[in-house]
């Protein structure tokens, strides 16, 4: 496709930013910043195929207790971001995660807690279902699948047992329970080189077959995109389809979701305190237009009509119904 006239790509710009251009849209810029997602550390007790941080059990990185302060000093110093997501690795694994969430909480902020599940039964885990239903945490659960072969496959054997178990687990504490208040989301990723199918239909299933098969009851399916980065991608080049998959994610680019996606709201904080404007940016180290880290920020309204860094995986938040960490966009 040729570019429209006057509407060449600015020096600098990547091939999204390009596509975003020849369709009349200017490259992206960040809007009122509404959600702080943190990654506290790469160390997990699952090592899964499609995890785009590679996170494992051999990973060290991990937040520190002076982050976490300012963490927390952020966010009482803007009344406007409202939630505080929580990432990893495993989020519980980090020292300082109780003290995020409690702090979060006294400043009458969401929390988003993104659980593997399985965390739940580690050693030193044992009270952490109960501590985040105490504090009144949102669990975003990974679950690709409602059958065992498929979710052991990406996410490796003796995975699917305790994940249900810890589901049930939840539910017992109140999770997706009407009036408790306290949510339990699923997160679905494609097995492999595809896009999701459509999240509405998909969470009928997913409500189907767990309440019949397990009893299990949950809030909202959230269906994302495998991003073409790091484990994926390295998946993609062994099997020879990473510019297959490429295709088919441009191929898919749909206008409906740009305005929605993620990164215009939401700052990304790594384990070191280094600013990102996604999770999957952060991933490929590509730091955010602006101050470098949360130290050196106080008001994050001036990072707003800032520049967002994209490169070819942004064409997997734009394609099909959009992604994002919330689930489809359009």
């Amino acid at each position: 496709m040729h570019h429209q006239a006057g509407l060449e790509r600015p020096q600098g710009a990547s091939a999204f930013d390009g596509h975003l251009i020849e369709r009349g849209r200017s490259r992206l810029r960040r809007a009122q910043i509404t959600t702080l997602q943190v990654n506290v550390g790469k160390r997990c007790d699952l090592a899964c195929h499609h995890c785009h941080v590679e996170a494992g059990p051999k990973r060290t990185e991990a937040m520190d207790e002076r982050l976490a302060d300012q963490v927390l000093a952020v966010l009482a110093a803007n009344p406007l971001v409202e939630t505080l997501d929580l990432t990893g690795g495993a989020p519980e694994l980090n020292p300082h995660f109780r003290k995020l969430v409690r702090g979060a909480r006294r400043l009458g902020r969401r929390v988003i807690d993104r659980c593997n599940l399985t965390i739940l039964f580690r050693e030193g885990q044992q009270t952490t279902a109960e501590f985040l239903a105490a504090q009144g945490v949102d669990v975003v659960a990974s679950l690709p699948c409602y059958t065992k072969d498929t979710v052991e496959a990406q996410r490796g054997r003796h995975v699917f047992d305790p994940s249900i178990k810890a589901l049930k687990w939840l539910n017992q504490l109140g999770y997706a329970r009407p009036g408790t208040g306290l949510r339990l989301d699923l997160v679905y990723n494609p097995a492999g080189a595809e896009l999701p199918p459509p999240q509405a239909g998909l969470d009928q299933d997913y409500r189907r077959e767990l309440m019949e098969l397990f009893g299990i009851r949950f809030d909202k399916l959230i269906t994302i995109t495998n991003m073409p980065i790091k484990r994926f991608a390295h998946d993609l080049e062994r099997e020879g389809r990473s510019e297959e998959y490429l295709a088919l994610l441009v191929g898919a680019f749909n206008d409906a979701t740009v305005d929605a996606l993620m990164c215009r709201t939401t700052l990304s904080v790594a384990y070191d305190g280094t600013l990102y404007d996604c999770d999957f940016n952060q991933a490929l180290e590509m730091h955010a237009d602006g101050p470098a880290t949360l130290f050196e920020v106080d008001d994050l309204g001036s990072l707003e009509g800032r520049i967002v860094r994209t490169d070819r995986h942004c064409f997997g938040c734009t394609a099909g119904a959009g992604s994002s960490c919330g689930g489809a966009l359009a």
